[in-house]
């Protein structure tokens, strides 16, 4: 259920920072890595590098926001804590 989530979650914010982005995130997951943004919690080294590629600057603040929608609960499940160690690494 948290990795569920975690999948809405990252669509959710990266919808927000625009679709223009987004798609450009998902183009390069693709082509790249063969992962879509959905599956791409089994490979969060590889959303990093995508996401911080894309936004730059405003890496953080989208691990920040994705962070703060889930919550500290689940961002402190096992899955997540470690996903979100590779993230913010």
């Amino acid at each position: 259920m948290p990795l569920i989530a975690l999948r809405a979650v990252i669509e959710s914010v990266l919808i927000r920072k625009g679709d223009t982005k987004r798609h450009l995130v998902q183009a390069k997951l693709s082509s790249l890595y063969n992962l879509h943004i959905r599956d791409s919690y089994k490979h969060p080294e590889y959303l990093r590098t995508v996401l911080k590629n894309v936004y730059k600057e405003d890496y953080n603040s989208i691990i920040n926001d994705v962070k703060l929608q889930l919550g500290e609960e689940l961002v402190n499940e096992k899955d997540m804590f470690d996903f979100f160690k590779i993230m913010e690494s």
